[in-house]
């Protein structure tokens, strides 16, 4: 079976987060190997989210475009009131249904790259009030991927990292200081199996409670509507 490099990197945060993501940036190298996309909890409201990355390390950073190709090297933004989606290599905006009471949520993000691109995938969960995150979280595990949550001690908001450790198996918790450089030992040296390919299922992945089971959904889609 081919190898291939965990090359997708997907990370979520709420409350704090603006802090908690300035931190790990500050540690990804210039020009950063892999693709980066990130989701924080901005409502509606307008975001500097990019220009705040950008400004702190040395990756550019960009609110995502529908239909745009993924890009190594970059720092990808969800929007305000769009949840952000991989679809067949690309980034996929839309307003469905807020997810915790929010628009973009990060639920979406992780589980369309758990069906999208199975162990390629590395899954950040950092600080936060709600659950969000946490079934995504689950989905990239159960597809292959890698599961990395903040150390709740370092968090500003312990109860989403924290509940992530009860009910996700983690691969890694780290405190913030420590998740950068290891995300960049992490796309360098650990080539993995093929990733999954399940376009067809790709229509459930926005979607809660939709019985993907009775549809003959694959094993890893069965995590997605959680």
């Amino acid at each position: 079976m081919e190898n291939v490099r965990r090359n997708i990197v997907v990370i979520g945060a709420s409350a704090g987060g603006v802090s908690a993501l300035r931190r790990i940036v500050v540690d990804l190298p210039p020009k950063f190997p892999e693709t980066v996309l990130i989701v924080l909890h901005i409502g509606a409201n307008r975001s500097l989210l990019p220009a705040v990355l950008a400004a702190a390390g040395p990756n550019t950073a960009a609110h995502a475009q529908d239909g745009e190709a993924l890009r190594r090297g970059h720092l990808v933004v969800a929007p305000p009131d769009y949840h952000l989606l991989l679809r067949a290599g690309c980034l996929c905006l839309t307003q469905g249904p807020r997810e915790h009471f929010t628009r973009p949520a990060i639920g979406p993000l992780f589980r369309s790259a758990a069906l999208e691109h199975g162990s390629r995938v590395i899954g950040i969960l950092l600080t936060g009030k709600l659950d969000d995150g946490i079934a995504g979280l689950k989905a990239i595990r159960q597809c292959g991927g890698l599961a990395i949550v903040q150390d709740p001690v370092s968090a500003y908001a312990p109860r989403m990292p924290a509940r992530a450790l009860r009910q996700v198996a983690i691969d890694y918790c780290l405190p913030l200081g420590l998740i950068g450089n290891r995300l960049t030992d992490l796309v360098r040296y650990m080539p993995v199996a093929q990733s999954i390919n399940n376009p067809k299922w790709w229509r459930y992945i926005g979607t809660h409670g939709q019985s993907l089971e009775k549809a003959g959904a694959p094993k890893c889609a069965l995590m997605l509507n959680l």
